[in-house]
């Protein structure tokens, strides 16, 4: 990665005071961290201490006075960080599950400043619960199928957007299927799509949290596939016909 290509992390949070404090401190303490990255909490209508803890921990807040859905989230974090000059940003989820190691070979991958970067899970070995397994293989199927290329992960919260150009497609999202129409969309469109390797960690049931609906948010997820596809399909062209 070039001198030139700024980075920062962008982090949806949702009533998660259990778990960001720990998710931006490791960012800060993670080995190859210089401790003035820039980490930006985007606070989406928290009804607990989630943007006090977050401050306290380093992260710059944004936040949101109702909770609008981690699509939503997303957006006000990438147009913070154009805001600020930024090309690039990696996202992770706030629930602990990512590690701040891969969120920096993420940063530091040497994908163009313009390429979608995605981390690629393996759920099966990491213990996901099996309707996150399902929902992701029916997100991979259907994404693969319509963008044309093989799609490994379509659901991980861990990965780099271009900033102008993610910004620049006019995702409309506003919940989980932004991460799905991202995606399509960058295919459709011919970006670079590099596919990189993560690992993922569930805690023990009983202290999962997840905002994700495993029927509701896939159903989403679909529908955003077929809008999408709606609205990016150009129909050939006919060849001109001579006068009768």
């Amino acid at each position: 990665m070039s001198a030139a290509f700024r980075s920062a992390f962008v982090i949806p949070a949702y009533n998660a005071e259990r778990s960001i404090g720990h998710v931006v401190s490791s960012l800060r303490e993670a080995r190859g961290s210089q401790g003035d990255e820039l980490i930006i909490v985007v606070n989406d209508g928290s009804r607990d201490a989630t943007a006090e803890l977050a401050k306290r921990a380093g992260a710059y807040v944004l936040s949101h006075a109702s909770n609008r859905g981690k699509g939503a989230a997303l957006q006000s974090g990438l147009a913070e960080a154009r805001r600020r000059g930024i090309q690039a940003v990696v996202t992770l989820d706030a629930d602990g599950q990512h590690f701040a190691d891969d969120a920096f070979k993420l940063q530091h991958h040497p994908a163009a400043e313009d390429a979608l970067v995605l981390g690629v899970r393996d759920l099966a070995r990491a213990g996901a619960p099996r309707p996150n397994r399902f929902s992701n293989a029916l997100s991979n199927f259907f994404l693969s199928w319509f963008g044309g290329m093989r799609l490994k992960d379509t659901q991980c919260g861990l990965r780099r957007y271009p900033v102008e150009r993610t910004l620049e497609s006019g995702p409309k999202a506003l919940g989980f299927a932004f991460e799905a129409e991202v995606v399509l969309f960058a295919a459709l469109q011919g970006w670079p799509i590099e596919q990189v390797p993560v690992d993922v960690h569930y805690p023990p049931p009983e202290l999962r949290v997840t905002h994700f609906d495993s029927v509701k948010d896939p159903t989403r997820i679909v529908a955003t596939v077929i809008r999408t596809m709606i609205s990016h399909y150009t129909p050939p062209r006919r060849a001109p016909t001579e006068p009768g």
